[in-house]
């Protein structure tokens, strides 16, 4: 690694999963697992997490900026997520190292979103899930034309989770239901169209910016904003999806009744294809999911993220029987792509089912993040 290291750990996770350094008044962190599409271990969060609470204290540091490594060089891939597989042993080995996972990823979530000093995220191929939670808590969300971006939870039993609640939940109208229960994946311009990146840049110049970034003198935060807009011009969203069709299906009370709204529209393709997706998660879970979101518009992101925390236990509670472990079951172990979900319908999940989600299993003096402010 180049440029000033920050404190030398001993672990090899540690130092291989996540490159960082500071070049110039810039800290840089490279998520380093691109094999896996850089999704993110308890390692690669611990990692991220000192770095930023080093950088915070440290002078020299006035902004922090983050990428993912492709498979052939840098940048073409963010973070495709966490660690799924992970997940699945942890629950067949009592591995207590899950708890660990969540509670330390989304307090590493607020870290961003709160983070005293201006934050960039190159969202550069795919980003979703824990990608998300990086990318979406930093000041410059920069897209590229190479773009990926969804939180695809639902597909395996899961709920839009690392804030995602919180961010989904301001998108404009309710495009935060429709991203949430559909796993939908964008673009860059309807990232920009819904409000979740900032700036454009051609993925060419994506090496330049990183770069240049690290030869710059800045005193203050506002220096960085300055040099940044000029070079990360604005440029009208354009708009690529119809949300006055998404308002209509997505502000309805229940999945059953968006279901059939969908199923009024006849052959229209955005219809069916949205039907289809709404066809294939838990659904149970996307009802939660439903609800998740409508709680979210509501409360702030600390209090998002711990009903988030309640859910994710929730989630695992019934380990090998939950519609969490059967999801990464069907969809990333055996990949048979046929869970077994219970229920089976939308119609049969019932109002008492999804409340349990929301009870906490802590109380509030107990919870594992109840020092977020």
């Amino acid at each position: 690694m180049e440029g000033q290291s920050v404190n030398p750990w001993t672990s090899a996770d540690l130092l291989t999963e996540v490159l960082h350094e500071v070049r110039g008044n810039v800290g840089f962190i490279t998520l380093n697992r691109p094999r896996a599409l850089n999704a993110l271990s308890l390692a690669m969060i611990r990692a991220i997490t000192q770095c930023l609470l080093a950088w915070r204290e440290d002078a020299r540091v006035q902004a922090v900026a983050f990428r993912g490594m492709g498979k052939a060089a840098a940048f073409g891939a963010f973070c495709a997520g966490g660690d799924i597989r992970f997940f699945r042993q942890a629950v067949l080995s009592g591995d207590p190292a899950l708890e660990d996972f969540f509670t330390e990823e989304y307090t590493l979530n607020h870290l961003i979103h709160r983070y005293p000093k201006p934050t960039l995220a190159f969202m550069d191929g795919i980003v979703m899930g824990g990608g998300m939670g990086i990318a979406q808590g930093t000041r410059w969300r920069i897209v590229t034309e190479r773009s990926r971006i969804a939180m695809p939870e639902t597909a395996i039993g899961l709920f839009p989770d690392v804030g995602g609640g919180y961010f989904l939940s301001r998108c404009p109208g309710h495009v935060g239901e429709f991203l949430a229960l559909t796993g939908e994946v964008i673009g860059a311009d309807a990232a920009m169209q819904f409000g979740l990146a900032d700036r454009r840049l051609d993925s060419s110049r994506l090496e330049e910016l990183w770069q240049s970034l690290g030869a710059q003198v800045f005193y203050d935060a506002a220096q960085v904003g300055t040099w940044l807009i000029g070079q990360l011009p604005q440029a009208a969203a354009a708009e690529t999806m119809d949300t006055q069709a998404i308002d209509a299906v997505f502000s309805l009370p229940d999945v059953p009744s968006m279901v059939k709204a969908l199923e009024g529209r006849g052959d229209d393709p955005w219809a069916q294809r949205t039907l289809s997706a709404l066809r294939q998660p838990s659904p149970l879970l996307l009802q939660v999911s439903l609800e998740q979101i409508r709680r979210a518009r509501h409360i702030d992101l600390a209090a998002d993220l711990r009903m988030e925390r309640d859910l994710m236990r929730h989630c695992f509670a019934l380990r090998t029987q939950s519609e969490t472990f059967e999801g990464i079951r069907a969809r990333v172990v055996d990949k048979d792509n046929a869970p077994r979900w219970n229920p089976s319908r939308s119609e049969d999940v019932t109002a008492e089912m999804v409340q349990a989600y929301f009870v906490s299993p802590w109380p509030a003096h107990a919870h594992p993040l109840r020092l977020l402010d």
